[in-house]
């Protein structure tokens, strides 16, 4: 093919195509098309310039044949998803360098990622010692820029180069239900089976880090071989990898593993099993406090509370059609001749409490409201921390409404939450989820509550993007993403409208004209699940949580043992706050570092002529101190602070 023209010439007999570009405008071409092709009928330095395209959404290599319908966005060096597609070529340079250095690997898959690419191998005795040396090698392949070569084969063709590549063979068995041919990418001596797609060489790879090895299950299994995953991530300059390496030692230094360690909030041991977080005393006066915050927001907002059990008969999640849809993320046991299931979300269970009495329109709407324990069995490869685990709380909410409330009650959950993003002063993201491809319900009542969830978002004039095929299989929804200090978004408080769970309960309520009318349901959650909305907060302060938060508030430092009885009486008079002598025989510098590196909002520190003078000195988390303050007006402001929800110690400030 010329620089300057498609690869063949268009035949003006032949049966055409019509795709849609980007802004809504069509493109005929011929029936056989590529998206390179549909480039080259754009023009002719967008042909040249395509590294590949997305059809419909996906992204997919430039030889990619188009198909009639499609929506068609090119790629190009200046797309977004470019990093993507050169990260995908950096993982084939990670394979390609290891089977130069180690022999008889087994080669499993290698996916970009959004933050890089990883590639997973069998056989390969590995650590991260060895990583700088790969990482040469990577740089090497980068440099000889080889021409990374598409070839279309046969499967039998397949077969024989995967002759040695068990995991390979395997993939290959599914393409071949789907295919009679698959897609060899080759960089110098070295191929890979891969869909792609891919740059056009190895030297338009930019800079590349290796970052570290883990165990990973083939196919997220863990019934399957543990293999050896190596993480890596690629940039198109080296000032971009600087700038991500460096939010990656500030998230590393955020990790609230760690700071849950230090502060001594959770633990997740293996006597308990995985995925099962044990709270601390200080971890649970924090998760107090959060749960007081919301019930207070749900009882100005008309909820009641209800209480539902941990496990059900699996009678109710057929009728939910969650055993349907879920049952390979619950926890499912048999006691007797009776099937049981953990409950891996409160839902039906409201509804069940719902239907057991009668209802007239008058008394609608409903809302129930329950922090309740739900279970979702993650392959144990993918849990992490608080942000992914067994056993969780959520801060539900069930509402069930006349068609005519909707908006109106969706309109007041986003207030709710508005509070919660104000208090807490965290950015946010918000889009509409829409049908998935597993879902119960038909498509006009889908298409009623999407578009009733649209309206709702349209007329509040927030910014939103379309996740489509992102909702839950019972209903559209509309999801917030937290924002945290460093920019990391969050999946947090959900919206999601649900036309179907009535049906299914048979759920009704007397309208005004005497007749029995379906209600709607709305599922709502003000922080999402209290263990990842914990975790957000974690790295978000980085651990120094606001005063009203803080699982110590004030740590009272008396400079002598001399002191000692005016500390503990000092102490009394700030009882109504989470308040701690440091009694220990040390120096008042060792004090001070302590209770700064244990993130202590407040330190009053006493000596003799405070206690001669009854006053109290006043030294805040950011090192600033006052002295000669009267008890009375320091106990002032933290009423003031603490009922305020300041996000910030602010005595010093004032």
């Amino acid at each position: 093919m010329s620089e300057s023209e498609p690869e063949s010439e268009a035949d003006p007999d032949a049966e055409g195509i019509v795709v849609v570009l980007p802004d809504g405008s069509e493109l005929a071409v011929d029936a056989d098309a590529t998206v390179e092709d549909c480039a080259y009928e754009i023009g002719p330095g967008l042909g040249r310039d395509t590294v590949a395209g997305k059809l419909d959404g996906d992204l997919v290599a430039k030889e990619e044949p188009a198909y009639d319908g499609a929506e068609l966005e090119i790629i190009t060096d200046q797309s977004d998803e470019f990093v993507r597609v050169m990260r995908h070529s950096a993982s084939h340079c990670l394979a390609q360098a290891v089977e130069r250095h180690y022999d008889d690997v087994d080669l499993a898959i290698g996916p970009p990622t959004d933050e890089g690419f990883y590639y997973d191998f069998d056989n390969l005795d590995i650590d991260e010692d060895d990583l700088p040396e790969l990482e040469a090698e990577m740089e090497a392949i980068i440099d000889d820029d080889y021409e990374i070569e598409r070839e279309e084969v046969s499967i039998e063709d397949a077969e024989e180069r995967l002759a040695d590549e068990p995991y390979k063979l395997e993939l290959l068995e599914e393409l071949a239900e789907e295919s009679d041919t698959v897609t060899f990418y080759s960089q110098g001596e070295w191929e890979d089976l891969c869909a792609g797609p891919h740059v056009d060489s190895t030297g338009e790879i930019g800079a590349v880090k290796l970052l570290e090895i883990a165990g990973a299950y083939w196919r997220g299994d863990e019934e399957n071989t543990m293999q050896t995953r190596i993480y890596g991530t690629a940039f198109e300059d080296e000032s971009d990898l600087e700038a991500f390496l460096e939010r990656k030692e500030e998230a590393e230094e955020r990790d609230h593993r760690k700071i849950g360690n230090e502060m001594n909030l959770f633990s997740i041991q293996d006597v308990t099993g995985p995925g099962l977080p044990l709270y601390h005393p200080p971890g649970k006066t924090i998760l107090k406090e959060l749960e007081d915050f919301v019930e207070a927001l749900n009882q100005d907002a008309g909820y009641d509370y209800v209480e539902t059990p941990h496990v059900f008969k699996t009678d109710l999640w057929h009728r939910s059609g969650h055993y349907e849809n879920y049952q390979d993320d619950m926890f499912v046991f048999d006691v007797g001749d009776d099937e049981f299931g953990l409950k891996p979300m409160n839902c039906p269970g409201h509804a069940a409490i719902f239907q057991d009495q009668s209802w007239s329109y008058r008394d609608l709407p409903i809302r129930y409201a329950e922090n309740g324990k739900v279970y979702r069995k993650e392959q144990r490869g993918e849990l992490s921390g608080l942000s992914r685990v067994w056993a969780f709380t959520i801060d539900d909410g069930h509402l069930f409404v006349r068609p005519d409330q909707i908006e109106e009650e969706v309109e007041r959950i986003i207030e709710m939450i508005f509070t919660v993003l104000e208090t807490f002063d965290l950015d946010y993201e918000v889009s509409l989820a829409t049908r998935p491809e597993k879902s119960v319900g038909s498509d006009e009542i889908w298409e009623r509550a999407e578009s009733t969830l649209e309206s709702v978002l349209e007329e509040s004039k927030m910014d939103y993007e379309i996740e489509a095929g992102d909702g839950a299989f019972y209903g559209p929804k509309i999801d917030f993403g937290f924002e945290d200090a460093i920019g990391r978004v969050w999946d947090g408080p959900t919206v999601q409208l649900d036309f179907n769970m009535p049906e299914r309960f048979d759920l009704s309520y007397v309208g005004e004209d005497n007749e029995e009318h379906r209600p709607v349901m709305i599922h709502r959650g003000i922080y999402g699940s209290y263990e990842r909305f914990f975790m957000v907060l974690i790295e978000h302060y980085e651990g120094k949580f606001p005063f009203w938060l803080a699982p110590e508030q004030v740590r009272v430092l008396p400079i002598s043992d001399d002191n000692l009885g005016y500390a503990h009486q000092v102490a009394n008079e700030f009882d109504a706050f989470r308040v701690e002598v440091d009694d220990r025989d040390s120096t008042l510098e060792r004090k001070i570092r302590a209770a700064h590196d244990d993130r202590v909002p407040y330190q009053i520190i006493v000596g003799d002529n405070e206690e001669e003078d009854e006053t109290i000195a006043v030294r805040d988390r950011f090192e600033d101190q006052e002295y000669d303050v009267e008890i009375d007006a320091f106990r002032e402001h933290l009423d003031a602070e603490r009922d305020e929800k300041r996000t910030e110690p602010d005595f010093l400030q004032d």
